[in-house]
């Protein structure tokens, strides 16, 4: 078998850019081996209204981050646009190796806090005390001047009234006890690509290549049927 052919299919320019463009987007949000991230728990945090709960975050890996900045927040509360004087508040805001209340949003007042012990090796969870309905939904823990591409995580925090508590506060804080993923699982604060990601990414990568070529296998059979046919034999 003559197989000059196959090497006559080209890939059209169409799917040689937008491959080139896949490739450079699988490489951007590849964090580089070995560089911190910033690591939240992939499962949503259970809690009934009156409990203490842990909101999971740690830096993989480990490092010292008491002279960092460390943010709370939540990214589905934005400022009034039509105050031009409002700014964005914070669950809990770390700076200067204390805590800055002016800024913290004002349903929030004492009631979080960070494991101070545990920001040496990079433990970032918050502690929230006394949560209520109005506390459900997303928490996104973000150290601005960490060196990484992965600066933050998200963590979900759902109160159900009847639910039954079975992990609190009382479990042991370190890192590693928490309820946190592996860290290949970890999600991006570009919002989040995951190793899963990636590999489904390059999955439509090999598809697209594969659909490239039989496409134009066939659009080149239907060009010269003869001379394919001839060649083939």
């Amino acid at each position: 078998m003559d197989y000059e052919f196959l090497y006559s299919c080209p890939l059209s320019p169409l799917t040689i850019r937008l491959t080139v463009v896949l490739f450079l987007l699988l490489f951007a949000y590849t964090p580089a081996k070995g560089q911190p991230q910033v690591i939240g728990s992939l499962q949503p945090i259970m809690a009934a209204p009156g409990d203490s709960v842990v909101l999971p975050c740690h830096v993989e890996p480990p490092i010292d981050v008491r002279g960092l900045m460390v943010e709370w927040s939540r990214p589905d509360r934005k400022p009034d646009p039509r105050d031009r004087l409002s700014r964005v508040e914070y669950v809990h805001l770390y700076r200067d190796n204390r805590e800055v209340p002016d800024m913290k949003i004002p349903s929030y007042v004492s009631r979080t806090e960070l494991f101070t012990d545990g920001l040496r090796q990079g433990n970032i969870s918050l502690k929230i005390i006394n949560v209520t309905l109005a506390d459900k939904g997303r928490y996104k823990c973000f150290i601005p001047k960490l060196k990484s591409t992965n600066q933050a995580s998200v963590v979900h925090l759902v109160i159900e009234p009847n639910y039954d508590k079975n992990w609190t506060t009382e479990m042991p804080l370190h890192p590693r006890n928490l309820q946190t993923p592996d860290p290949k699982e970890e999600t991006d604060i570009r919002d989040g690509w995951s190793s899963r990601s990636r590999l489904t990414l390059v999955g439509v990568i090999c598809v697209l290549l594969i659909l490239s070529i039989g496409v134009g296998g066939y659009r080149l059979i239907q060009k010269h049927p003869k001379q394919t046919l001839h060649q083939s034999l």
